[in-house]
């Protein structure tokens, strides 16, 4: 399998930027890390291994990108504003840094966004907040209300939140690209934040944007589960 690593410094973000890429073509699949988690965390965990032969015969292309979110949504030390304002610089990072360094590697049109855990919240909330630049976006046990992180609740939250802002889409432009995403939700019944995706799920579809809720047995918020997700909703399966 090839594994190319790249490094450099990012216009976006004022600092160095690190992702690794399996695969030498086939469907771009864009993974974010956990909360916390490193661009070469997919690998370690073993999930890599575990898509390995959709990988090696060329169906997807895994680009596994470094996160910002101890400077963002976790660094307590900034206000909200100030957090979210990181997270905006590390939006633009995708669009103008990684996003064509895809584009000058594999010529696929389609792309797929994923994580697991805060993973999927960054790849739901990407997706959302950039209609049309992902095709699929598969989150795997995510948290799409996040008021909970923060102190101070402010208009560039709800800008920024799920379950907040997907109620006001109202533009005919973003909702015709939304309609045309497909977006897969799968989360244990039992986790704590199920309820979300319930609620996100419920939202889309009164905006009228279809997507698949799954809801699995259990509480299937860990390695084990997501690579079973993995292996279901985007290996074989594509």
């Amino acid at each position: 399998m090839r594994r190319d690593y790249h490094r450099w410094d990012s216009p976006a973000l004022g600092r160095t930027m690190e992702l690794l890429v399996f695969g030498h073509g086939g469907t771009p699949v864009i993974v974010f890390p956990t909360s916390h988690g490193r661009f070469y965390e997919f690998e370690d965990r073993g999930m890599v291994e575990a898509l390995a032969h959709p990988i090696s015969q060329g169906w997807i292309q895994l680009f596994c990108v470094d996160s910002v979110s101890s400077e963002s949504w976790y660094n307590d030390a900034l206000d909200t504003d100030a957090r979210l304002k990181r997270e905006t610089q590390y939006e633009h990072y995708l669009l103008t840094e990684v996003l064509p360094l895809i584009r000058h590697s594999n010529g696929t049109p389609y792309i797929i966004a994923t994580g697991c855990s805060f993973g999927a919240t960054t790849a739901i909330s990407f997706t959302l907040r950039h209609p049309g630049v992902v095709n699929r976006v598969l989150g795997l046990s995510g948290l799409y209300d996040l008021r909970c992180l923060f102190d101070h609740y402010t208009q560039r939250l709800a800008a920024y939140n799920p379950v907040d802002f997907v109620p006001k889409l109202n533009d005919p432009w973003v909702l015709e690209r939304l309609r045309a995403t497909d977006i897969i939700l799968v989360i244990g019944r039992d986790d704590p934040s199920a309820w979300s995706n319930e609620l996100l799920s419920n939202q889309l579809w009164g905006r009228g944007v279809s997507n698949a809720l799954r809801l699995w047995n259990g509480w299937c918020h860990d390695w084990p589960d997501w690579m079973r997700m993995f292996k279901l909703y985007l290996g074989e399966h594509n």
